[in-house]
């Protein structure tokens, strides 16, 4: 066993803020979330021991065992696994998240001309939910209606932890169109960005730069001093954080299957 990385933690630090239940056993653990069925990675298995990663088998009856309905498979791991055969013979894919951490509150930068930057409006969340819909549709990903339970359960969670204070979400806006959003939870001292997203024909203009920083106000009055963000493996994000002042640290892995369309 070893201690969580910093973005695992502040993943199990998010899904416990948002009502999931995590049990504990020896060597892994069971996330649930009864509220949001359709969350893969809110009902998934998360494997703590990092010599256990090539058993693969063994993960993913358990998860099976664990979600006899789920028609997706979503196992975290500590490590990238060496057997990566013995993982894709059964289905899944195994997938690394690039994490990267800051000590010091992510640098601001000027907000481009023509832009407002605002708190989270009822709008605005009805805004993010049709342009993730819209995404997905685009992208084919998933089976849109039950994605969209999920999107709008998400969101649900997302306006909760906003309204108690434990989270807040910024957008700019554009002729009263949101452009650019992101997230960011207290994790006790550590914030955790979430959702940086930029609509394509406003890219480039340093709008999630901006809001990068936005946000850090917001945690730093919040008594955070600690700062984590993630994103897929080899996305050109990771310059703009960089720039941001964020350093890599340790990957996020896991093995997955989706549900198949």
């Amino acid at each position: 066993m070893r201690q969580l990385s910093p973005g695992r933690m502040t993943d199990i630090a998010i899904l416990n803020l948002t009502g999931s239940t995590i049990t504990y056993e020896d060597d892994f653990a069971i996330v649930r979330t009864p509220a949001n069925p359709n969350y893969h990675w809110g009902n998934s298995i998360v494997v703590l021991d990092p010599a256990a990663v090539n058993d693969a088998r063994r993960w993913v009856e358990l998860f099976r065992a664990n979600f006899p309905l789920a028609d997706w498979i979503a196992i975290d791991l500590p490590l990238m696994p060496t057997d990566v055969v013995g993982w894709s013979e059964l289905g899944l894919q195994l997938e690394q998240l690039d994490v990267m951490t800051s000590k010091s509150a992510p640098n601001q930068t000027a907000l481009a001309e023509g832009y407002t930057v605002r708190s989270f409006t009822a709008d605005d969340w009805n805004d993010l939910i049709v342009a993730e819909l819209e995404e997905n549709l685009s992208s084919g990903d998933y089976e849109p209606v039950s994605h969209e339970v999920f999107v709008r359960k998400t969101n649900d969670a997302r306006k909760s932890l906003c309204a108690t204070g434990k989270a807040a979400w910024f957008g700019a806006i554009r002729d009263g169109e949101l452009v650019s959003s992101l997230g960011i939870v207290k994790c006790g001292s550590t914030a955790r960005y979430q959702a940086v997203a930029t609509n394509e024909n406003h890219r480039r203009l340093g709008l999630a730069s901006h809001l990068l920083g936005v946000a850090a106000q917001w945690s730093i009055d919040q008594g955070c001093d600690n700062w984590v963000i993630a994103t897929e493996e080899n996305n050109s994000a990771a310059s703009v954080y960089r720039r941001a002042g964020f350093v890599p640290a340790e990957p996020s892995f896991s093995a997955y299957k989706k549900p198949e369309l």
